[in-house]
């Protein structure tokens, strides 16, 4: 088999609209193509695998479906695509990043932890499709897999997995999916392509048009650069307002064009504005919530923030914590709790009396469950989980609910009267349905992976049109993942910084994931590009957030000898929320280059920016380095010390590389990236007015469909998702574990 005609590298990065067509024809000698540079008999050589080094070489193994699942996309490909297709099978292929030459016992080794325990036979260092063939029947083969531009968190387990077995030349090993498509006839180039729509998620997923022989991309880190404020005022920054998706509305654009022309008195940076999008974005800020509403030209006596505390100010009871942190938390009662006797080290567990406060934590993850409902629901709940954990000074996570509420399902074969067939949806979002499977599912994977038992759900759909024409649908879906937990009453309030304390970030590294979320996910108003909607959902790494928890909690088990002074988790908007969060208002000089990154392609801009996940920045006092070293150490969580508080009320980011570069070639040093005033861009600022009129709606009866008897009615009550048993939402969890 051949790989055809190339893409181009927008498609690889994982741009759909820019796809050319892929194809695979016959050829006479298959196995130069799918041997990915390893001679197929490997096993018999005594020197060394001949594969230049920091190249990929290729293991496949059958099967990646099992036969009644190959069976169901069978169908599925005959319905969307074309009855020609009469068979399709499937294969994985591992790619297999290597920075030198592996030896045959190593490369032995690394067999040995790709296949099955008892089907060795299944995997070989040739693709077991290519050589397939069948009388009358044109083969075609697709191939899917991770995009290049980051690693995914399957790999980052798998080359720990294998440098912990003595691999260390495994350096990157991706999965691919290869599917086999038995065809009566030459498929078209389009139906190809839509085929390849069906099995990859166009977000964190791209089509490999050949085999990969490098991981490499030619992605070139943007440079800073200044937007010329100074000289053409607003227009400037409308311009990159829309380029770049920072969702500032006339308020905005009108206040920060004052900021940097008449205070300031500078042209911003890219990164700077970047930076103020994510920071003051509704999502961060909640605008809406806080600002003055105008209905019917007539100014609410308070604003929806209020109202939603009044309850609190009204009954504050037993809360000890409320509208503060990352959870809420009421006063809880003693509990006997095992503990380590020496927190972060191979000790024994004693029993001992803590008083402990039970938490609750819930947000939404809306947006990227509408985009990527899967990727976009399993870090909905990774981000819940630190929500929880980054409370105080670190808290204990315990169980979690789940609920989602979306459109009409329009289920095919289920025939609901109210559904209207005629809705459409749009192109940039997935459907309700496949938000319901794949949302449900993402969440429940990242929860076993973890570790957390999800013990409850609800679930809603709606969407119909009122007299007056207007529909009423849950386009943009509700993805809620809320949580429970206990906090140490010792640990629940945070501490403030001060002066030459130590800022860090602990957990995974960097990568280009989740680029502008804080302003894309809560737009009021405008229209987003759908490019921009994908670069802003994140990669999941639930074991890396397990790692994360371990290290979080061994320090809150320390009790009073707690390192962590203040935590907070990273979220929308990255570094440019998470850092100034936590050195407002004393400031800090940050070095960009101290943060660790897994895609070194990344720029400053993406570094500062990117919403990688399972991160947390806290800070620590110069003496607690050391243990809290140890820890990361022991639970092989990363840890850099990125600045220290300074007391000048700024944050300053710096590039410490080309600082260095500079000097090295006898020129000044460049300007910071950042160099803000924290109280300008994080403090009081104007609140936004939003003004709305009342409208009355037509209201027609009740209406019965004549002749539909009460079981049937009953049958359709009890078929709703609001109505219907929550089981498969909860099921899927596994709910023994804690």
């Amino acid at each position: 088999m051949l790989w055809g005609k190339l893409w181009n590298r927008n498609w690889v990065l994982g741009s759909s609209s820019r796809a050319l067509p892929l194809r695979c024809q016959a050829q006479e000698n298959p196995k130069a193509v799918v041997s990915g540079g390893v001679s197929s008999s490997v096993e018999e050589q005594p020197g060394l695998v001949e594969k230049p080094a920091s190249e990929v070489v290729h293991l496949y193994r059958v099967p990646f479906m099992q036969d009644s699942a190959a069976a169901e996309l069978l169908k599925e490909a005959q319905v969307k695509i074309s009855n020609q297709i009469v068979e399709i099978q499937t294969e994985q292929c591992y790619n297999i990043g290597l920075g030198s030459q592996l030896s045959s016992k190593k490369f032995s080794v690394l067999k040995w932890l790709l296949q099955e325990t008892f089907e060795p036979e299944n995997l070989g260092t040739e693709s077991f499709l290519q050589k397939k063939r069948k009388q009358g029947l044109v083969p075609v083969i697709v191939e899917v897999g991770p995009r290049l531009s980051f690693t995914t968190a399957w790999s980052t387990n798998a080359v720990a997995i294998c440098q912990a077995c003595g691999l260390t030349e495994v350096n990157r090993l991706e999965r691919s999916r290869r599917y086999l498509l038995f065809t009566t006839s030459e498929l078209q180039d389009h139906q190809i392509n839509e085929f390849a729509s069906m099995v990859h998620d166009r977000m964190t997923e791209c089509v490999y048009a050949q085999k990969l022989t490098s991981f490499e991309t030619s992605v070139v880190p943007e440079e800073i650069r200044y937007i010329p404020v100074m000289e053409r005022g607003r227009k400037a920054l409308e311009e990159i307002n829309l380029e770049m998706g920072f969702a500032f509305d006339d308020q905005d654009l009108e206040f920060y064009t004052k900021l940097f022309r008449e205070d300031i008195k500078r042209n911003p940076t890219n990164v700077e504005l970047f930076d103020i999008a994510q920071s003051n974005s509704e999502h961060s800020r909640h605008w809406f919530f806080s600002g003055k509403i105008f209905i019917d030209g007539q100014l609410m006596s308070r604003t929806l923030m209020q109202i939603v505390k009044s309850t609190l100010q009204a009954n504050p009871n037993n809360s000890v914590i409320g509208f503060k942190d990352n959870s809420s938390a009421i006063r809880g009662f003693p509990v006997k709790q095992l503990r380590p006797v020496q927190p972060g080290s191979v000790c024994p567990l004693d029993v001992a009396a803590h008083e402990l406060d039970i938490l609750f934590t819930a947000e939404t993850h809306n947006f990227p469950c509408a985009v990527a409902p899967y990727p976009g629901a399993e870090t909905g709940a990774g981000g819940r989980i630190r929500d929880t954990h980054a409370t105080g000074r670190g808290s204990f996570v315990q169980a979690a609910t789940a609920g989602y509420c979306v459109g009409n399902l329009n289920t095919a074969g289920f025939y609901a009267p109210w559904e209207d067939p005629s809705f459409t949806y749009p192109s940039n979002l997935a459907s309700p349905l496949q938000i319901l499977i794949d949302s449900s599912n993402g969440a429940s994977d990242y929860g076993n992976k973890f570790g957390e038992p999800l013990i409850q759900g609800f679930c809603r759909t709606f969407g119909m049109r009122l007299p007056s024409g207007d529909r009423r649908e849950w386009l943009k879906p509700i993805m809620f993942s809320a949580g429970i937990g206990q906090i140490d009453h010792l640990h629940i309030s945070k501490g403030e910084p001060d002066i030459g304390m130590l800022v860090v970030k602990i957990g995974g590294p960097a990568y280009r994931i989740g680029m502008g979320g804080g302003a894309a996910s809560s737009m009021v108003s405008g229209q987003n590009d759908a490019e921009l909607d994908f670069n802003a959902v994140q990669r999941g790494d639930a074991e890396m957030a397990q790692k994360l928890y371990r290290l979080v909690r061994a320090c809150i088990e320390m009790g009073e000898k707690n390192p962590i002074i203040s935590i907070h988790d990273q979220g929308a908007g990255g570094n440019c929320n998470v850092v100034k969060e936590i050195i407002y208002p004393k400031g800090a000089e940050i070095d960009v280059r101290a943060i660790v990154v897994g895609d070194h392609t990344m720029s400053v801009l993406e570094i500062w920016g990117a919403e990688y996940q399972e991160q947390d920045a806290i800070l620590v006092k110069p003496e607690s380095h050391d243990i809290l070293k140890s820890i990361c150490s022991r639970e092989k969580v990363s840890m850099a010390v990125i600045g220290t508080i300074s007391g000048d009320g700024r944050v300053v980011l710096v590039d410490s590389s080309a600082t260095q570069k500079c000097i090295s070639n006898g020129l000044p040093p460049p300007a910071p990236a950042v160099d803000l005033e924290l109280e300008k861009v994080l403090g009081d600022m104007p609140k936004k007015s939003f003004k709305f009129n009342r409208v009355v709606y037509e209201r027609e009866p009740l209406d019965l469909a004549p002749g539909v008897a009460v079981i049937d009615s009953l049958k359709r009550v009890l078929s709703l998702p609001s109505v219907c048993s929550k089981r498969f939402l909860t099921t899927k969890v596994d709910r023994c574990v804690t």
